[in-house]
């Protein structure tokens, strides 16, 4: 009965704080964005080219890409300026498409101030949402993309106030971490909680976000675009968890994780290599690791008996400070972005390895693969 009482207790505590980027704040229920970009019944009804258009809520990103890339310029131009909130959607759409009908689809929004970056998505239904691009990602030999937890939407993409706890925030210094050496996608692309409350305690925004999360990895693929590696951020890394067997991502890495709804590596579904970091000064280890009754996201990934590759974060410093420049986190994030991060026979991290491939004095924080 005693530990009866202390799990409740524990799912209460998961319930009141879980996964928030913004602190004690409450909780206000969101309805996750999903299905096909909007003005897709224009798209489907448009005959303009003779020819019938990809679905965009049947179509495959492959098919897309396939499509695409049979018409000539001025025919994928037409369709850019016929449809951007489509085009500037649609996975599998060439990247230079993408990112010319997005400026367009910004013109006279409140988010106007994107419309001269390297947008590769733009959807303004809900909070909003964003897809930012960092570096060459059509000749890019490595990709990242970077998934954001709790109160990210198109106006918090990014913010002077708190820069590295934004996925543009975190893309910049990762890609910089790297010397440019890799192209990373900020990816504010599903529905994330606002505050503190339910939907940051429960799995259904997650849910959502997996999906979408799956198909733009499968639209990455579809353009040529190699394996990328997540960097999955507080709630973000629920996304992850739930999207593991889908994304075909070279290496999953999670970072201020409340959990990703796996009891242990093994049950993700997939090959590839899955990382985990947390500061002991970060809120999120208050958090119990439990999952009942839908709430809670589980197991700790940083306890060793989850099985993830462990990352030194000594010197990181609360619940967004995991990409400050300087800290050992952020240059064995750039090692894993690059390549050259490594891991022991044990499946465990070997940190002095990750440590001297990321730059770091001595092989890292003393204890850091513990």
């Amino acid at each position: 009965m005693r530990r009866y009482k202390r799990t409740l207790v524990a799912v209460a505590f998961a319930t009141t704080v879980a996964a928030g980027t913004t602190g004690w704040a409450s909780g206000n229920a969101q309805r996750p964005v999903t299905g096909p970009p909007p003005g897709s019944a224009a798209w489907t009804a448009d005959t303009s080219l003779g020819r019938a258009l990809p679905d965009p809520a049947a179509a495959a990103p492959a098919e897309v890409a396939a499509f695409f890339g049979s018409l000539n310029d001025d025919e994928q131009q037409r369709l850019v300026r016929r449809h951007p909130l489509v085009v500037g959607n649609l996975d599998g759409v060439p990247v230079r498409l993408r990112y010319r009908a997005n400026a367009l689809a910004l013109r006279g929004t409140p988010y106007e101030r994107l419309a001269g970056r390297q947008i590769l998505a733009f959807d303004p239904r809900g909070r909003g949402q964003v897809a930012e691009v960092h570096g060459d990602l059509e000749r890019a030999r490595q990709v990242s993309v970077v998934v954001p937890g709790s109160d990210i939407d198109a106006d918090t993409f990014d913010r002077a106030s708190d820069p590295y706890g934004t996925p543009a925030g975190m893309a910049k210094a990762l890609r910089a971490a790297t010397d440019g050496g890799t192209a990373v996608v900020a990816w504010a692309g599903y529905t994330t909680p606002v505050g503190v409350g339910l939907d940051a305690a429960t799995g259904k925004l997650a849910e959502a976000g997996a999906v979408r999360l799956a198909r733009f990895t499968e639209g990455l693929a579809a353009t040529g675009a190699p394996k990328p590696v997540l960097f999955c951020h507080s709630y973000g890394s629920v996304v992850c968890g739930l999207a593991a067997d889908e994304v075909n991502a070279r290496d999953i890495v999670v970072l201020a994780s409340p959990g990703m709804r796996a009891g242990h590596v093994r049950a993700l579904g997939t090959d590839a290599r899955v990382w985990a970091a947390k500061d002991d000064s970060d809120w999120i280890s208050k958090v119990p690791g439990v999952r009942l009754i839908g709430l809670g996201h589980g197991n700790d990934p940083t306890d060793p008996s989850f099985g993830a590759r462990r990352i030194p974060a000594e010197l990181a410093e609360g619940h967004t400070g995991y990409f400050v420049p300087g800290t050992d986190s952020l240059r064995a994030f750039a090692a894993i972005a690059d390549g050259t991060g490594v891991a022991d026979r044990t499946g465990v991290a070997n940190a002095a390895g990750l440590a001297n491939a990321a730059g770091l004095a001595n092989g890292g924080p003393e204890g850091a693969a513990r």
